[in-house]
């Protein structure tokens, strides 16, 4: 847990940082900063978009009487992938991206959901950060 913390705090945006410098000395500082505005309002775009696809659907399920649980994980990605887009860096635009983008999100669904299956059929407790097993 302590080592995700310190990848997710340091490392990536150290990542981040690097990637945003060796940009801007091959495209220039103007166009460095007009990709991280353009992948900002593109994202914002997107996110409200997709937000409200989604909310409608998880309320025409209710209105039938049903569990929303695909249109809960989209909205799930969604707001991850919302989360990424306003952290300036290009990994994690790009990632936010994957999460918003309706194809590559239901990959991302169906991988979520097999482990979440295969966690289940083990018989291990899920944890919203990480999978453990408790004897």
């Amino acid at each position: 847990m302590l080592g995700a913390s310190i990848l997710l705090f340091t490392v990536i945006p150290l990542i981040e940082l690097a990637l945003l410098i060796k940009i801007g000395q091959i495209w220039g500082l103007g166009n460095t900063l007009a990709l991280v505005i353009l992948t900002g309002i593109l994202g914002a775009i997107l996110l409200k978009i997709q937000g409200i696809n989604v909310l409608r659907r998880i309320s025409s399920e209710l209105n039938q009487g049903m569990i929303p649980s695909d249109a809960l994980f989209d909205g799930f990605f969604i707001f991850c992938g919302g989360l990424l887009l306003i952290t300036p860096g290009v990994v994690t635009d790009l990632l936010g991206f994957l999460m918003l983008f309706p194809i590559t999100r239901g990959i991302l669904k169906y991988w979520v959901k097999q482990k979440i299956r295969k966690a289940f059929e083990e018989g291990r407790t899920i944890h919203f950060t990480h999978f453990r097993k408790y004897e």
